[in-house]
């Protein structure tokens, strides 16, 4: 059964590469953005160009011919924060437009660019390992006190919140001596 399903796989992951070998473009993305590049003969300059971006569609190609990219996307993007650029080969004998979209939602894989292309499987994207040091200051904050509660569990100790519970009551215990607190529980 296993040999059925690594055969499924792998013939899944055959179609889905030839699919993508098919487009007239290249793309990959991160979680906050996209990025989508295409060949252009190395003649052309921007104003030969007919780009255009709204929340949710694209079209872009060279002027007067058929888009090499139109549609509608799976999921809208920011636009004032979405640009493109043109490249030249070192030997100048090709350029690449590339565009780069902005997505609204930072948190969520693109199974295509746009609706009408064939999609991939976002459950295989294996994305790059960030480091705390990527992380702005609150959300590595966040992050170090889950990894900190994660440890102190495993080595059955307080969580960073039950200590802070237990020194709130240590100090009400020694506010107010009069009071028993033995069968204060802590939740």
């Amino acid at each position: 059964m296993a040999d059925t399903d690594a055969t499924t796989e792998a013939a899944a992951l055959a179609r889905e590469k030839a699919e993508q070998a098919s487009l007239p473009y290249t793309w990959t993305q991160t979680l906050p953005d996209l990025t989508l590049t295409f060949p252009i003969p190395a003649s052309l300059k921007a104003r030969d160009l007919s780009i255009s971006l709204t929340k949710t569609t694209i079209s872009a190609g060279i002027k007067g011919q058929t888009p090499i990219v139109s549609g509608q996307f799976p999921h809208p993007i920011h636009v004032d924060d979405s640009t493109w650029t043109i490249t030249t080969s070192p030997d100048n004998s090709s350029k690449t437009v590339e565009i780069l979209l902005d997505k609204v939602n930072k948190q969520e894989w693109w199974a295509h660019v746009v609706t009408t292309a064939p999609k991939i499987d976002v459950t295989k994207i294996v994305p790059d390992n960030s480091k705390l040091s990527d992380l702005d200051g609150e959300t590595r904050g966040l992050v170090e006190k889950m990894m900190y509660d994660q440890r102190q569990k495993e080595q059955g100790l307080p969580t960073s919140d039950e200590q802070k519970k237990m020194e709130i009551l240590k100090k009400f215990q020694e506010q107010h001596p009069e009071m028993d607190f033995s069968n204060a529980k802590i939740q």
